[in-house]
Parts: C-alpha cells; structure tokens; sequence
C-alpha cells in the first residue's frame, strides 16, 4: 500500500470540526426535549379511556416509525414551502428530528407506564391524591426512572442521526467533514477524524447517562 497519512489538512480545520460536533449535540439536544414533550403527550393519549385518542396516538407512533427519517427532513425543507411555510434549514431540520423522536419516545414512555405498579396509584388514591398528583408525584418518576436506559440509547442513536442535517445543509460535523474532503481530498483521514469525534461524543453521553441511572438507583435504594 503506497497511501501515505497526512492529517495536517485537517488537523487546520479542527475549529470546524469542533463546531460541527457542537451544532450536531445542540441539535439532538433541543429535537430530544422537544420529543420526549410530545412523546409523552402521546403515551399518555395511548392508554387514555377515550378510544379515539388511543387511535390518533396509535396512527401517530405508526405513522412517524414508518418513515426514514431523511423523508421527513426533506419533506419539511423541500415540501413545505409549496404549500406556503418556508422554514429555514436548522429549524426545518430539528422539527423533523423532534417529530421522529416523538414516535420513538412515545413508545419508551408507553412501556415506563406500563412498569408502574398499580400498588403505587392505588396508595395514591388511598390518601385522597388528585389524579393529576397522583401523575406528577407517583406516576411519573417511577416512569422516567424505569424509561432511562431506553431513553439514553435513543439520545445517542438521534444524536447520529443528526449527520443527516448535512443533506441541507446544516452546518454539522457530517457537512464539514464533506467540504474538507472535497478541498484536500484527504478521504481517509478526514473521515478517519469525523468517526471517532462521533465514536468519542457518543461514549462521553453513555457515561453521562449511567451516572444519572446510578445516582437514581441511590436514591432509590
């Protein structure tokens, strides 16, 4: 093999790089909050009395689970306009990654509902708790707490999933390593440095989350 490693190209953009990288966790950040709102919204309407709004969260679950999500992202910044709601890209784009999200953490909240120990709601009602506190004080932390693990493996994989931005645009980690490599065209290593900016920030959010899930099993304990 004659290729000979040079990363001194892209080690003089590494401010780039750096801003790619903190763009792409700004982004995941604000479509996982903005998700799990939702999310929640149509975990609860899935096991409501009402039969149609099991219905509606169910067609929304299905509906958003069954597109890529570079449809949506499209969709948003390419359909939209035509029909008069022009978005401009990073927005577009974090609404169609909160969207995406919603479907997925709707169904992690479903199942930490269901983990719920219909004990813990009937003590609740026992010692005449509102519905509403009985949701705020009981159901919920036993909820978020159960849902964590699930909920830090969608943060990472939507977090990846934000070198689709690239595709319009957005100025993430994904598009800069692309522009390096068409201005050196130093293929291996410019992709070489993206993964393991990607490898590292994913693992740094998986330590992050098993301390939170310690530090619940503390206070649990």
């Amino acid at each position: 093999m004659n290729y000979h490693f040079n990363f001194a190209p892209i080690l003089n953009q590494w401010p780039l790089l750096l801003s790619g990288i903190g763009l792409g966790l700004l982004l995941a950040l604000v479509s996982i909050a903005i998700g799990s709102v939702l999310g929640l919204v149509v975990a609860f309407a899935s096991r409501a009395p009402s039969r149609w709004l099991r219905s509606l969260a169910f067609t929304w679950i299905s509906m958003l689970r069954n597109l890529p999500i570079l449809v949506i992202v499209l969709f948003l910044f390419f359909g939209m306009p035509q029909l008069g709601l022009s978005l401009d890209k990073i927005t577009s784009f974090i609404v169609a990654l909160s969207l995406y999200a919603s479907a997925y953490m709707a169904e992690v909240f479903r199942g930490g509902l269901l983990s719920v120990p219909q004990g813990q709601t009937e003590a609740g009602q026992a010692i005449g708790l509102t519905s509403l506190r009985i949701k705020r004080y009981i159901v919920l932390p036993i909820m978020f707490r159960n849902a964590l693990p699930a909920f830090g493996n969608n943060f990472i994989s939507l977090f990846k999933d934000t070198s689709l931005a690239a595709t319009i645009a957005v100025p993430e980690l994904t598009y800069y390593a692309r522009k390096i490599n068409s201005e050196t065209f130093r293929v291996i290593e410019v992709w070489l440095v993206a993964s393991l900016l990607y490898i590292a920030c994913c693992f740094a959010i998986t330590l992050v989350l098993r301390a939170m899930e310690k530090r619940l099993v503390l206070e649990k304990s």
